[in-house]
């Protein structure tokens, strides 16, 4: 059973804004000690579940290279004082503020070792780092995401116009990305604790020896091009860009309690081979 959710927007977080555009580490230090880091319009967080079956609303990522070295040194120096950048940064939020949705949709599946091959029941899989992100799990919540159009609309049209405003804006798309895939992880957890079981850290394909090429299998399996417009093309590039895809790892609390502890640092780069890729140069 495919099971929707729709959240209102979680609070900005503007000090990870502006980590994904770049700006350097004692920008923050100022941020903090000016409290500008703040989202001055703080909402409530609140998910309206859907009680509706076989359907799905969802979405898969690619968070696009927002590090441009010209452009964020033209916000760190072009543009100024750290009011004028805090300025431009809260003028992007408030133009993107009521354009988002925030979408998310999740199936169950059982998990079970066939020799080398990992069955999650709508695919097989060898990859050696999805088995080990999944040991001892009973189950594997396949999960998608999105923000929806209305973010790459702004980029598109910002980057023809202002390059600083376009860097600004695909930082907030990948800040607003994270944070619904956060709530969603919150929220699972705090379902599954009833049960005497936790999470572990997502896993999207792509990430060490998950294939990329598995992205074609997960939107088969969710209707993503049908149900929520999410497409996939043949470059395995998804639109909207600011989406996600990804597994997260249902275990028993006491398996992780007599055995290793996952911190919530050990996901994406602490997790992936991959030395030489360009998102790691943004994750730092």
């Amino acid at each position: 059973m495919i099971i929707v959710k729709t959240y209102k927007a979680p609070t900005f977080n503007k000090s990870e804004i502006l980590r994904y555009a770049g700006v350097k580490s004692d920008f923050f230090k100022k941020l903090k000690k000016e409290d500008k880091f703040l989202d001055t319009k703080q909402e409530t967080v609140e998910s309206q579940f859907s009680t509706k079956t076989n359907t799905i609303f969802d979405s898969s990522i690619r968070i696009d290279k927002i590090s441009d070295k010209k452009v964020s040194k033209q916000i760190e120096e072009d543009n100024g004082s750290l009011d004028s950048i805090i300025s431009l940064m809260e003028s992007c939020i408030e133009e993107v503020r009521n354009k988002l949705t925030y979408k998310v949709c999740y199936e169950t599946f059982s998990i079970s070792a066939c020799g080398e091959y990992l069955d999650l029941e709508f695919t097989k899989t060898t990859s050696k780092d999805l088995r080990k992100n999944l040991k001892d799990c009973e189950s594997v919540i396949l999960f998608s995401a999105t923000i929806g159009m209305e973010i790459d609309r702004l980029i598109a049209r910002y980057s023809r116009i202002s390059p600083v405003k376009a860097l600004l804006f695909q930082a907030i798309g990948a800040e607003r990305i994270e944070s619904l895939c956060d709530m969603f992880n919150k929220d699972i957890k705090e379902q599954v604790a009833l049960c005497g079981m936790t999470i572990r850290p997502r896993f999207s394909a792509g990430y060490g020896d998950l294939p990329l090429e598995m992205q074609r299998e997960i939107f088969q399996t969710l209707d993503c091009a049908r149900k929520i417009g999410v497409s996939l093309n043949e470059s395995l590039l998804m639109s909207p860009s600011k989406s996600v895809t990804a597994f997260i790892g249902v275990v028993k609390q006491e398996v992780l309690e007599h055995g290793e502890q996952i911190s919530k640092e050990k996901f994406g780069c602490c997790i992936c081979d991959k030395k030489n890729c360009m998102y790691r140069f943004v994750w730092g």
